[in-house]
Order: C-alpha cells, then sequence, then structure tokens
C-alpha cells in the first residue's frame, strides 16, 4: 500500500459503524461516532485518539507528535504523506472503537453499536 491519503482516512472512517462527517474548524475534515469526534483530517495531516500505550509508542520515536490541544486526552497527529494506508485505517478503526466505548450503553444501542 501506499502513502495514506485525505480520501484514505474518508473510505475508512465512513466505512465504519454509526459515522458522520461534518467540516469544521477551518476546513478540517471531522469524523464523528454518536456526536463525539475521533478523527480530525487537517491540511495533509490526521489527528486520531489512541490508547495511553499507543500515545507513548507513536510519539516516542514513532510517526506521530501529540496532537495540538489534544494531547491531554492521548491524541496524537501524523503526516498523512509519511504514514502506510493500512496503518491508518487501523489508527482509524481503533480511535472509533475507543470513543465509540465512551458513549452511554442506550447511545451505542441506538447507534446500533451495542
Amino acid at each position: 500500500m501506499g502513502a495514506a491519503t485525505h480520501e484514505t482516512v474518508a473510505k475508512v472512517a465512513l466505512g465504519l459503524p454509526a459515522t458522520t462527517h461534518v467540516i469544521q474548524w477551518g476546513g478540517h475534515d471531522v469524523y464523528k461516532v454518536g456526536g463525539k469526534v475521533f478523527a480530525i483530517a487537517g491540511e495533509g495531516s490526521l489527528s486520531f485518539k489512541v490508547t495511553e500505550i499507543g500515545f507513548m509508542a507513536l510519539t516516542e520515536g514513532g510517526p506521530a507528535r501529540q496532537a495540538p490541544y489534544l494531547a491531554k486526552g492521548q491524541w496524537v497527529i501524523v503526516d498523512l504523506a509519511d504514514v502506510d494506508e493500512a496503518d491508518v485505517a487501523d489508527w482509524v478503526a481503533t480511535s472509533h472503537g475507543l470513543i465509540a466505548a465512551k458513549l452511554t450503553r442506550k447511545a451505542r444501542a441506538e447507534l446500533g453499536l451495542a
């Protein structure tokens, strides 16, 4: 697989259950599940939520850096041109799962995620 693009992110994110897409924050593609953000594709970059271990692995010698304004919540940012499509697919799916898991049981059931 080649370098990831905005099209890669859109295809993966919109292929996940109960995903919505909006343009906000200065023209960024923002992907949400249950109204909660799980991925942000900006000018050649992708921000997404990771686990605590993922945060350390990706930011300490990995391809990511702490996402501005979101690092406290264990979000990272990568340059799409520097990462593989398969990695992006895994990261976006994992982020979706982490955010969906934080929704209430009722919300997950209503979205067909329970």
